[in-house]
Order: structure tokens, then sequence, then C-alpha cells
């Protein structure tokens, strides 16, 4: 048996953490000794274990509570699967890992490298499937002929376009961060010469115009999934939901 500090120790958490887990019944201790120690042994050292493999694999609590007590739950598949998707995630960061250094070495005049392999081991492809497939269940079927109709496009582009491109976004999406920061409302005029561009840049990726309707939709769909809030927050905090609310108040003021 070990003590609450003991097995903080071994496992790398804090003992408040523990605490927390006993108290939202996710992890309790074997039992709790007359001096009010609470005590962990081996079945309470493999669940928590799980615990944070399925922490780390980005599972909330609520969720790892569900999934360790369904009766179905066996511990040892469960590690299997665990093992092979860390395994692909490894191989994956080992790729990128293997660009980034690719990268440095261009950069100091070591070595050349065409531009798509900036892009090696970066995006996961089954991320991306997983997007395209949420993108056509909200959208519809016209919605996955666009994608493929944008996907054949971008493959004919020349060897440096979709990195220019997105160059090309950059000043603008700080453009409106900076907006931001500084205290201007989503709504307001003074942001309409970054929204055009920006609604112009839109429309060159779709190789097809975006009216006041489409960009408004596109600004939802911004806030619809997880991924697009995800990057915008990187760019600044907030700044997803003000973008969104940019694009919306614009779309409507041009919808003449």
């Amino acid at each position: 048996m070990y003590t609450v500090k003991q097995v903080a120790q071994m496992a790398g958490v804090s003992i408040r953490t523990l605490h927390h887990y006993d108290a939202i019944g996710l992890l309790r201790p074997a039992h709790v000794g007359t001096n009010g120690y609470r005590y962990y042994g081996r079945e309470e050292l493999l669940r928590l274990q799980q615990i944070l493999i399925h922490r780390e694999l980005g599972i909330p609590l609520a969720e790892i509570g569900a999934i360790l007590d369904d009766p179905g739950f066996d511990r040892l598949d469960a590690l299997a699967n665990q093992r092979a998707r860390i395994a692909e995630q490894a191989d994956r960061y080992a790729e990128m890992l293997r660009t980034i250094d690719r990268t440095i070495a261009e950069l100091k005049g070591d070595r050349a490298m065409k531009d798509a392999e900036l892009y090696s081991g970066i995006v996961d492809p089954k991320k991306q499937a997983e997007y395209e497939d949420w993108l056509i269940e909200r959208y519809g079927p016209e919605m996955a002929r666009q994608i493929e109709e944008s996907k054949v496009r971008i493959a004919t582009w020349p060897e440096g376009e979709m990195a220019a491109a997105m160059e090309d976004l950059k000043p603008i999406e700080q453009g409106l961060a900076r907006a931001m920061r500084d205290g201007v409302l989503p709504e307001d005029t003074a942001n309409d010469t970054l929204l055009d561009r920006h609604r112009a840049w839109v429309a060159g990726m779709w190789n097809k115009p975006c009216p006041p309707d489409a960009y408004a939709g596109l600004a939802d769909m911004y806030l619809s999934h997880p991924d697009f809030i995800a990057r915008y927050e990187t760019i600044a905090q907030g700044f997803a939901d003000y973008l969104a609310q940019a694009m919306k108040a614009y779309a409507k003021r041009i919808d003449v």
C-alpha cells in the first residue's frame, strides 16, 4: 500500500490532483486509515495509469470515468489500442521533427528542400479526413463536390503557391487581432479594409466569388469546429469569436 504522497511522487502528479480524483469518484483509495490517510494498492495504481494516459490523449475527466467504469472495459485491450494510437503519433512526430531539421538546415544554407517538403508530417491525414467528413455531414453533398474540386485545383498549383497564399493571409489576421487588442469592436467599419482583403482571399482559395451569405456562413463554421477555434486562439485569445462576429457584421453591411 502507498500513501497519497507516495503515489503523487511516483505518478508525477500533485497530491491535490489525487484528492480531486477521489472527490469526483474517478480514483478512490483502496481504503482510508483510522489516521485519515488514503492508501492505494496495485489496482488503484493501474487505474491511475489509465486515467493519465486517457488525459494525455485529450479525453475529458468526465468521459474517462465513464470509460473506466463501463462493465465492458478491458484494460489489456485499452492498453493495446493506446499503444497503437501513440505509436502512430510518434511516427508522425518523428517525420515532423525531420521536417523541422531540414528546414533549419535550409535556412542556414546547408541544404535545399522542396516547397512540398515544408509540410511533411505536420498535417495529420486522419485529422484532415475527419475534418472533411465533418464538413460534408454538416453542409451536405455540395460540400463534398467542393472539397474534391479544391483538391484537384490545389494539386495543380505551382510549387510554393500554397505557402505564398498562407503568407498573404497572415498580415490580414494579425491586423484584425491587433484591432481587437486595441479595443476596436468587431462590428466597427474600421475593420472593413482588412475584411475586404480577407473575403477576397477566401474567394481566391475557393476559386469563385464569396457572396455575403457565404462569408457569414463561413464565420459560423469557424465557431462550429474546435480546430478552427484552436487555430484562431493561437493568434490571440478571444480572436475566434471576434473574427466570426466581425465577418458576420461585415457581411450584413455589404449585403445590399
